[in-house]
């Protein structure tokens, strides 16, 4: 992409609402815009950022044979009456009427229409276990939005949904879960630490959090010093259970308290396990052999769209973000500070085609801006890796390769840049 053909509306001074970097990051880069309290919309840049993260969740999904459905956000008050929480759920749930005067709502969750949806396609213990997922916006009214998109009122959650003969078995799907985020977020480079949770309105006893630990984070996390050593996803579910990390509400609960460190965090995923509590409130039943049964249900969550904000917190310098490879917008950042000349032009040009060719995600700064401004959105932005072609080339035919992370500089000769830098790409960035 041509950054004269890319909507990027960078601003230099940050906006005085702002109480977060990564807010701060987020509208300087152009990567979201606020519309209402606690309400964005996603911009070209950001947009690429949330659709590697939505393809890197549906890649792990498939793979571990999870059914990918869409439910609508909109939905009946009825099945919330059903299960009981229609009125204990809190002011969060932004209720609405049509105009046929029948009581909607704006999902927060989707647990009810799950069992639904279950209770009326399962019949048989033949078609468990079932597993099944979407990715999905939704709504709950933050008492006070903040952060940007951090602890917005509208945003986008994958939450997945199973079911399962018995306990016994819910504990197994429960554990792939519980491996299955893992692998998503050690793949898109996020260090999270899992940790023991209360299971809050959703119901059930068994439940994880996975927590990012940065300084600025919202939420306090309680950690043995030897569970950082542990290599999590070749935990059994009994270690798994007995796992010395906490959240603040469940590490209030227990009675030792020696030998743990607190820490900052940001929450981005949460697996329930929680039984039958919504097959009992469906008297959803299916036909087995013995007899007829309640299926064993779990809720798995991450929260999509607070995973740009998380990294960024994690991730960034004075002078703007620091993305990982695997969830950059794009890979390289190709910037022609030489516009008017004509070899420099020709150079850029065909570099561009070339890593298009190479499937290499590029942008490529054409525009007719000081070379200020040129370098000071590229460090705003923060691909991986920058080539410069300027002083350098019309002088000694060579181009500059900075990693955006370190600042390191490397300088090489045009001609050899493609080849070192498909390289560097693929056991550097």
């Amino acid at each position: 992409m041509k950054f004269s053909n890319f909507f990027i509306p960078t601003l230099k001074e940050s906006p005085s609402d702002v109480k977060m970097r990564s807010h701060d990051l987020m509208i300087r880069s152009g990567m979201i815009r606020q519309e209402t309290s606690g309400i964005y919309s996603w911009l070209p840049l950001g947009f690429r950022v949330l659709k590697k993260i939505i393809n890197k969740i549906e890649l792990f999904h498939d793979i571990d044979n999870v059914n990918q459905i869409l439910m609508p956000t909109i939905q009946s008050s009825e099945i919330w009456k059903t299960s009981e929480r229609y009125d204990t759920y809190g002011k969060e749930m932004l209720r609405i009427t049509d105009r046929n005067n029948k009581d909607l709502l704006y999902g927060p969750t989707n647990e009810e229409m799950i069992t639904v949806i279950g209770k009326q396609y399962i019949k048989s213990y033949k078609s468990l276990p079932r597993k099944f997922y979407h990715i999905q916006s939704k709504f709950r009214d933050e008492i006070r939005p903040r952060f940007g998109v951090m602890r917005a009122r509208e945003f986008i959650m994958k939450d997945a949904y199973s079911f399962d003969l018995d306990e016994t078995n819910g504990e197994i799907t429960y554990h792939d879960f519980f491996n299955l985020y893992l692998k998503i977020f050690n793949n898109l480079d996020i260090p999270v630490v899992p940790v023991r949770a209360p299971s809050g309105e959703i119901g059930g006893n068994l439940s994880h959090e996975f927590h990012l630990i940065v300084e600025s984070g919202e939420s306090e996390i309680f950690i043995k010093d030897d569970v950082f050593n542990k290599k999590y996803d070749d935990l059994s579910l009994k270690e798994l259970i007995n796992l010395e990390s906490y959240t603040d509400d469940y590490f209030k609960k227990i009675n030792e308290k020696s030998g743990f460190n607190s820490f900052k965090s940001i929450e981005l995923g949460h697996i329930f396990l929680f039984g039958s509590k919504y097959s009992d409130s469906f008297n959803f039943v299916v036909d087995s052999h013995e007899g007829k049964f309640k299926p064993f249900m779990g809720s798995y969550g991450i929260g999509v769209s607070r995973i740009p904000a998380a990294v960024i917190e994690y991730s960034n310098d004075s002078n703007g973000i620091i993305w990982p490879k695997n969830i950059s917008p794009f890979m390289v950042h190709l910037i022609n500070l030489l516009h008017d000349d004509t070899e420099c032009l020709e150079f850029c040009e065909k570099i561009y085609k070339d890593l298009i060719k190479k499937k290499i995600e590029v942008i490529y700064d054409d525009r007719s801006e000081s070379p200020g401004k040129k370098f000071s959105d590229a460090d705003l932005i923060g691909i991986p890796v920058q080539i410069i072609c300027g002083k350098a080339f019309k002088k000694h035919n060579e181009v500059s390769l900075i990693h955006r992370a370190n600042k390191k500089e490397t300088y090489f000769k045009s001609e050899n840049i493609l080849n070192s830098l498909i390289d560097i790409l693929g056991e550097n960035v």
